[in-house]
């Protein structure tokens, strides 16, 4: 069984809910995640919702005195920086 692909930019998202791989009709949903659909990232962020955050750059913040300085230059190595 292989799994659904999560289309990119969708002809009519508002007729589906996209909150599970099922994919159900709007005004049918089987899975009950809820009374309102959960709405396709593009009716969110819009058409470049791709790349919406990939330019993710740290803003340099002042460290406290004498705490070396920390660069961040993406997002991946902020996530070790928020667990400890």
């Amino acid at each position: 069984m292989t799994k659904k692909r999560f289309p990119i930019h969708p002809a009519n998202p508002e007729r589906l809910c996209w909150g599970c791989d099922k994919y159900c009709s709007a005004d049918d949903m089987m899975c009950g995640n809820g009374s309102d659909r959960t709405q396709h990232p593009v009716e969110l962020f819009g058409k470049d919702w791709m790349d919406w955050g990939s330019d993710f750059v740290a803003p340099d913040a002042p460290t406290p005195a004498g705490s070396p300085a920390r660069s961040v230059s993406s997002a991946a190595t902020l996530a070790p920086a928020l667990n400890p």
